[in-house]
């Protein structure tokens, strides 16, 4: 069976962040990763070169597929953020969601522009359940 491309790296989180291009992003980034610090307690790693995951979550699909992932993180990506939250499947959390603000959301990810768009303190509400809550094995 295939491995993940994405594996975890040593790779320093600080310096991926500061090589984000757009300052406004690069802020954004450096709030988010503060906020899931402080909510996860865990200290953040990179995955690959350019996901920046908390905590850890092993994971077994129906199939037998079977691998180590994180369990809530984010990536500052060119076009927005995009936020991994583990569970089978983010819109389960309607409610929190209809109370974030400008979003977009895909199966176990959601994507805002900037954090000005959204209201933090739901955000965290997000993240929180994503952590206590993980699951991949939909």
């Amino acid at each position: 069976m295939a491995e993940l491309k994405t594996q975890k790296t040593k790779l320093s989180v600080e310096n991926f962040i500061n090589s984000v291009d757009h300052e406004g992003k690069r802020k954004d980034a450096f709030e988010i990763l503060a906020m899931m610090k402080q909510v996860t307690g865990e200290q953040p790693k990179m995955w690959g070169t350019s996901i920046i995951g908390f905590g850890d979550l092993h994971y077994k699909y129906a199939s037998g597929r079977e691998g180590d992932w994180f369990k809530c993180g984010f990536s500052p990506r060119k076009a927005k953020i995009s936020m991994y939250l583990m569970g089978c499947d983010i819109s389960k959390g309607q409610e929190m969601l209809d109370r974030l603000g400008k979003h977009k959301t895909g199966k176990g990810c959601l994507y805002i522009n900037k954090l000005a768009d959204i209201d933090m303190e739901v955000l965290k509400e997000l993240v929180k359940e994503s952590y206590e809550n993980p699951s991949l094995s939909c």
